[in-house]
């Protein structure tokens, strides 16, 4: 089902794979644990993995609504968050907390801290990883839960499940996507591009790779090279032999990109972008300044002046955000062979 590659172009990747394996061991010494519930976990539990930095906009609702779906514990790495959100995380009873103050950038954009919680705590569990930012839906998923899903993934052999990230955003300027703690942030975020993106296969990893929505159309149609990847693969049945190779877009071994193929005839789901509310305005401001976020920060300096600009994203095209029937209907999301009832 997927594109041969080279041996040589194998053993690249499994070398690769090894490094960032080792890395990661390496990262722990910078984690210190906050709030410690891992001896909680049991067998079949689904656990869920982030690195966050000042998200308590978003952080109430993005845990109660993965609890929702059915995730038993949070595992978090906080980045030096100034508002609340750590004394936040460590009281709540399903999470577990690590902090460090070093770089973001440095650790591959957190992803060798939450490798080495993978490793560590996610052998043979299904694993979200997720940035704050993000909620997940799938077909179905507003009745049907994660461990239903993924007991019928792995009944088909599937190891994973792939996602789309699809950025949400205000009609109006940024500054008035106001969400309150606990909200949820679609009731500020209520727009969508529904058009516009493109798909191209990528034999080195066997992924496809996504790029277009609303960042493209508004802040990169002169360069679409540089606009963001949307493609990613956040639940996965994790082994301690594998590896995030670039944020949640790309993993290793390289079979655990084919979530996209049509051929397998599995789900598809979507990551709601929840980044365009107010707060993002003052955020670009600090990330300009850290330059913690893009591996060639300086590229992105007009970026995020436009965002600091409190633009309104909305155009003629663009939908409001609907149900998940809304977003299948469109082919933003697949049902593949999961069926629609138990």
């Amino acid at each position: 089902m997927t594109e041969r590659i080279s041996p040589w172009q194998t053993y690249r990747l499994r070398l690769k794979r090894r490094r960032l394996l080792w890395r990661a061991i390496r990262s722990r010494h910078s984690l210190t644990p906050l709030a410690m519930r891992t001896g909680h976990i049991r067998k079949d539990d689904i656990l869920c993995f982030a690195t966050m930095r000042n998200e308590m906009a978003r952080l109430p609702f993005f845990l109660a609504h993965h609890r929702r779906l059915g995730v038993a514990q949070f595992l978090i790495v906080d980045n030096e968050s100034t508002d609340g959100t750590a004394d936040y995380l460590a009281g709540q009873a399903d999470v577990s907390l690590w902090s460090t103050p070093r770089s973001y950038r440095a650790a591959r954009f957190g992803m060798d801290w939450v490798n080495w919680l993978l490793l560590r705590h996610g052998h043979g569990h299904w694993c979200l990883t997720l940035d704050a930012d993000e909620l997940l839906i799938y077909p179905g998923h507003e009745t049907r839960r994660l461990p239903e899903l993924t007991r019928w993934l792995e009944a088909r052999g599937a190891e994973t499940m792939a996602a789309m990230m699809l950025d949400i955003y205000p009609k109006g300027p940024l500054s008035g996507a106001i969400c309150a703690p606990g909200q949820d942030p679609r009731e500020a975020l209520g727009w969508f591009d529904a058009t516009g993106y493109g798909w191209q296969r990528q034999p080195r990893h066997g992924n496809i790779s996504i790029r277009g929505g609303v960042r493209e159309r508004v802040f990169f149609a002169d360069c679409p090279e540089h606009s963001p990847h949307l493609h990613k693969t956040p639940l996965i049945r994790w082994s301690r032999r594998y590896a995030y190779a670039s944020s949640t877009h790309l993993a290793l071994p390289r079979r655990l990109n084919r979530g996209f193929d049509a051929r397998l005839n599995l789900p598809t789901g979507l990551l709601l972008h929840t980044k365009f509310l107010d707060v993002v305005i003052g955020k670009s401001r600090e990330e300009k300044h850290r330059a913690e976020h893009f591996t060639h920060p300086g590229r992105y300096h007009g970026y995020y002046d436009d965002i600091i600009a409190d633009p309104d994203l909305w155009s003629p095209d663009s939908l409001p955000v609907g149900d998940a029937q809304d977003f299948e209907r469109l082919g933003l999301m697949t049902r593949g062979h999961w069926p629609a009832t138990g």
